[in-house]
């Protein structure tokens, strides 16, 4: 399964250099990363997000995260996937601008539910 977080564009090109993703401001604060699966993503781009246009969407595959990675109540009482490491951008799966439209309405891949 593939999981899915939300980067600012800074963010994505200092873990391009650095070789890993250290996360949001949230994500310091809370101590692990937040991560989407695809049928929670538009709420969370929505909650979180809303009008920002320089983000990245992130795709990992959740089976090869480990045992750092942990599926925990959050948001209306849904499990949600949290690790609790960081991420080595070599993990990543996909990377892409998440683009908005004309409503401010961020647009997806096709294949995200």
């Amino acid at each position: 399964m593939r999981i899915y977080k939300i980067v600012t564009e800074t963010v994505w090109r200092q873990a391009l250099a650095t070789r890993r993703l250290d996360g949001m401001p949230v994500d310091f604060a809370d101590g692990y990363l937040h991560f989407s699966a695809p049928e929670q993503l538009r709420e969370t781009a929505a909650k979180h997000f809303a009008g920002q246009s320089d983000l990245v969407l992130i795709g990992v595959e959740a089976e090869g995260l480990g045992e750092a990675l942990k599926w925990e109540v959050s948001r209306g009482g849904q499990l949600f996937p949290h690790l609790y490491a960081t991420l080595a951008t070599d993990q990543v799966a996909f990377a892409g601008p998440l683009r908005q439209a004309e409503d401010g309405t961020h647009l997806f891949p096709d294949d995200i539910p």
